[in-house]
């Protein structure tokens, strides 16, 4: 499991039919330390309604085809939890909403 960042999406008009109905976003993996970008982006399957440039955690292998909707489908990466803050020795790293935004 890693921390990634949304970075764009991917349309396919014409794909293996048992991803018909999913949504494909781009990921750019992150530090959890710092959140800057580590490695290349890849394309995940949107498993929990993630939003362009939110920090998710995303599984890739075997574990990316555990989820409810990604059952035995050809996929290698799957967006499982949206992040809502990041504290790593009582430094608090990533907060979702800043004081005052609505959730």
């Amino acid at each position: 499991m890693y921390a990634a960042k949304i970075i764009g999406s991917v349309v396919c008009t014409c794909k293996e039919q048992r991803l018909v109905g999913l949504k494909l976003l781009v990921v750019q993996p992150v530090s959890l330390l710092n959140l800057e970008n580590e490695g290349k982006p890849v394309v995940a399957v949107d498993a929990v309604g993630a939003g362009e440039t939110e920090i998710v955690l995303v599984v890739g292998g075997s574990s990316a085809r555990q989820t409810e909707i990604t059952g035995n489908m050809p996929v290698d990466a799957t967006i499982m939890a949206v992040v809502d803050h990041i504290d790593i020795g009582g430094r608090k790293v990533f907060e979702k909403y800043a004081a005052g935004d609505a959730e």
